[in-house]
């Protein structure tokens, strides 16, 4: 996704993530990104479109940094 925000004579373009490209910038399947989403494992989309969702880089990245490791326990509190 893409939003176009003109200032007078200055264009800015930002790139949302699609759930193929989230999937890509993780390396893990695009189902499994799919599935991450449909469970709300992931963060809030910075934009929808539609039924498309768009995240930017640094959302995406934010929380593969702060998520748990493989296997990690979820269920217990902390």
């Amino acid at each position: 996704l893409r939003r176009h925000q003109t200032d007078r004579e200055e264009a800015v373009t930002i790139h949302y993530l699609s759930i193929g490209e989230v999937a890509t910038r993780l390396n893990i399947a695009q189902g499994t990104a799919s599935s991450y989403l449909r469970k709300g494992l992931m963060p809030p989309p910075d934009a929808t479109v539609g039924k498309a969702s768009g995240w930017l880089p640094k959302t995406i990245d934010q929380w593969n940094r702060e998520r748990p490791g493989r296997g990690a326990r979820t269920d217990l509190r902390r």
